[in-house]
Formats: C-alpha cells, structure tokens, sequence
C-alpha cells in the first residue's frame, strides 16, 4: 500500500478514489434499512402478497402488520451501554491536572455528551459504523473554567443519516491514518459532490463538478485526526430478521382469516325451504317474529379456531429473538405476566450484561480516543499546561444497566467487615457522583464541621 504522502501528491481524481476505497467490510445501510425499517419488510413489498381487486373494481385490502423489533434491538443495546452514563475516572497529582481534568468534563458536559453517546450508540447499532468530529470555533469564552479564544463542538455522522464514511488505515500497523466524510449539497439546481479528507496535519476537501477539484486545503494545528471512528461487523439484531418476518407473515395471515371468518353467520337447519331475512328495519318495526317447521333450528355460528397454537408459535418466536441476541425482554406486557421478585429481575440482566462486556471494547477505545482529540485541543486553549495535560491519566468505564440496589450491597458489605467503615468520605463523594469537584465538596464538609464543633463549645 502507498503512503499517505504519495497517496496525496496524486491528482484530485486519483485521491478522492483511494480514500474512498474502504479497508474493512461492512454491511451496505441500504440492505440494512430494508430490516430496520418495518415499511421495508417483505410483508409490505413482496409482491406475491397484494390487495386483491375484483372485476367491478373493488379492492380487497389484505392484512399488513409489521413489527419494528430490529430497530428494538438497536435501540436496546444502546440503553443497555449508555443507559447508565459513561464513568470517566481522573487521576490527576497536581493542582494543575485538576484544572485539565474539569476543563475537560467542562467540555463534554458542554456538548451534552451523554446525549451525543445515546445517537451514536444507535448509530453504531443500526448502520453498523459512526464517526465524530471535532472541531473549533473562534469564540472567546469562559465556558471551560478559564479564558479562552475557541469553543469546542462536535458532530456525528452515520450512514443512516445519509453521510459516507471513509476510514483509511495503515496496512501494516493498523492505526487510522485518513478519515473521510462523503456528502452532497444543492447549489442551484445542481447537486455537488464533496469529499472531506482529515489527517494527522491537513484538512483537504474535494469537490465535484464534472470532475473533481481541491477547493480547500489547511494544516492542522493539534497534530492528529479530529475525530474517531467506531464500527462492528454486523448490526444490534444480527441474523435475526427471518424470524421477525415469520412472525409479521402470521399475524399478517391470521388477520386475514379473522376478517372473512369472525363475522357470525345466521344458520336454519330446516328440511324444507323457508323464506326469511325480509323483516323490516329496527326503525320500522321494533318486533320481529319467526315462524319454522318443529325441528328447525335458527342460530348464530362462529368461526372456531387454534388461536392458542397461534400464540405458542408467536411468543415462541419472539422468545427465540430475544435469547439470540441476549436482550432482555423487559415490556411492560411481558414484566407484568411474569411474576417475580427483585432478585429474579435482577438476574434477568445476567446476559445483557454479558453482552455489553462483548461490546465494550471498540467502545471503549473509540471514548479513549476522543479524550486524546480533546486533550489535544486543550494543549491549544492552555497554553503553559502542556505537561500537565500529557500527564493526567483519564480511565473511561461503561457500567451495563441493570437494576440495583446500592444500599443492598453496602449492607452486605459492612456485614462482612463487622460494620466498620469500607471507604473514605472523600471516597464516597466521588462514587456517588452528585458532586463536580470532590476535594471542594469535602473542603466545604470540613468547614461545616468545624464551625459546628465551635458552635457546641460556646
């Protein structure tokens, strides 16, 4: 493979075509979307399965009941990773590591992180890969704790938002080296084609008007790519679909069969013909008499039919959906028929919780990454605290969700050590995540104790 250097020292055309070839192999958004999307499902566009119409003209609209569990499961494996927000641990040694650490929860908390986790786990999860760059704007602020000339945004892209994605990687050390973003604009009546390319030093954009032109062309001052990337193989349902569309074709197929059968038929069993069904209308007579041989009967009959062998096969079906993909069947239909205690809710979590450990890793190393992006902006913003930034160790945790009680595992653990004490004050401050600044938090406690502890004297 060519370098980065000799891939850009090719002409425009030649460029855009490198950087638009994909190393790795994921699954097109267009044969996604047919699965996520429940208007896409073969019970809606297979063509064996249309409305029937009749010689006069009349249309006989056959059943279509479709069901979004795919985006379901998308969706549920975002909770299941972001519900309970990403823990970043700092430990910063001096003051100055401390002034980096809340700049930088300054910035995310600033850029609603937890939301922008949310939409990119549902990004990941549905369309299989997302992107977010970061970016500076000259705003003069003091947003983060201190005086500064920019503000920090980011934005995430995603194939479903309609955005191409284009990560170019090092053949032989496996790092990142160009990450680019595909998209088009109207401009008149014209739709123009770009290409943005970001590498360690340069931002490039291409542009397309018959043919492909450099239109922009600037270095990059915090020496690496402004953004990170995240993909998985495969989307949050995985091999699943068949058994949504099973699901959707017998409910589909047994609306069918209710509308033609449900309706009750009035039946005389008579040996002679008998004329009937000319009484008058309700409005016209409010009695209606019927005269029939001895041994007639007149009666409504109804369709009979297996509805409880059609349910066996449903809640079979979705049960299997669930299991493959270890999601949690938590609706609020199947909480409230399944009768169980804390504990038992508790363990239903087991898998779940198994599954975000499987997916945590290129999680993780896409939010480690992204405090690196941030960290090098900051080395921009604090001038002077180059080191400090360099030193200060951040760890990035994701905690599954489940259900828990915290003041269970407390019991049990003060139990176990006889009721002593399992933690610092200034420990439990930082766990229990209600403050921003701990040592200020415990400064304050102190002060209050002390003037207490003055108070009782007098």
């Amino acid at each position: 493979m060519a370098t980065l250097e000799e891939i850009l020292s090719g002409s425009p055309k030649d460029i855009v075509s490198t950087l638009q070839t994909k190393s790795i192999d994921l699954p097109e958004w267009d044969a996604l979307e047919s699965e996520y999307n429940p208007e896409k499902h073969p019970v809606i566009t297979d063509s064996g399965y249309m409305d029937i119409v009749g010689d006069d003209g009349s249309v006989e609209e056959v059943t279509r009941i479709t069901l979004s569990l795919q985006r379901l499961a998308a969706k549920r494996t975002t909770e299941l990773c972001f519900g309970i927000p990403v823990k970043r641990i700092y430990s910063p040694q001096t003051d100055g590591e401390k002034e980096v650490a809340r700049a930088i929860e300054a910035i995310l908390k600033r850029n609603r992180i937890e939301s922008v986790n949310i939409e990119r786990g549902n990004m990941l999860f549905a369309s299989c890969e997302t992107a977010t760059i970061w970016f500076a704007t000259e705003e003069p602020n003091t947003l983060y704790g201190f005086e500064s000339r920019l503000k920090l945004r980011c934005r995430s892209y995603s194939p479903m938002n309609g955005d191409s994605i284009y990560p170019l990687f090092d053949s032989e050390t496996g790092d990142m080296i160009a990450l680019s973003f595909g998209y088009t604009r109207k401009e008149g009546d014209k739709d123009i084609e770009y290409l943005d390319a970001y590498t360690a030093d340069r931002h490039i954009r291409y542009r397309n008007d018959g043919d492909w032109i450099e239109e922009l062309s600037e270095q990059s001052a915090i020496g690496k790519i402004p953004a990170v990337y995240c993909c998985r193989p495969t989307p949050a349902w995985e091999d699943t679909s068949n058994i949504v569309y099973e699901i959707e074709w017998a409910l589909s197929r047994n609306g069918n069969y209710l509308r033609k059968n449900s309706k009750p038929l009035v039946v005389l069993f008579a040996d002679e013909e008998i004329p009937f069904g000319q009484e008058k209308g309700e409005k016209e007579e409010f009695k209606s008499a019927f005269q029939y041989p001895k041994g007639s009967d007149l009666k409504y009959v109804t369709w009979e039919q297996a509805i409880e062998n059609l349910k066996f096969y449903i809640n079979e079906l979705r049960q299997s959906f669930f299991t493959q993909l270890q999601l949690p069947d938590w609706s609020y239909e199947s909480m409230k028929t399944t009768p169980m205690s804390g504990e038992a809710r508790k363990q239903m979590f087991i898998d779940a919780q198994l599954k975000v450990k499987d997916e945590s890793g290129r999680l993780l190393e896409m939010l480690d990454r992204e405090i690196n992006v941030i960290k090098a902006f900051l080395k921009i913003m604090m001038k002077g605290r180059e080191k400090d930034i360099d030193n200060l160790q951040v760890t990035t945790e994701i905690t599954p969700f489940t259900i828990s009680d915290d003041k269970e595992i407390i019991s049990n653990i003060m139990t176990a050590t006889g009721g002593k004490a399992i933690m610092s004050q200034r420990e439990g401050i930082a766990f229990l995540g209600w403050s921003d600044n701990v040592d200020e938090t415990v400064r304050q406690i102190q002060e209050e104790n002390n003037a207490d502890a003055f108070d009782s004297t007098i």
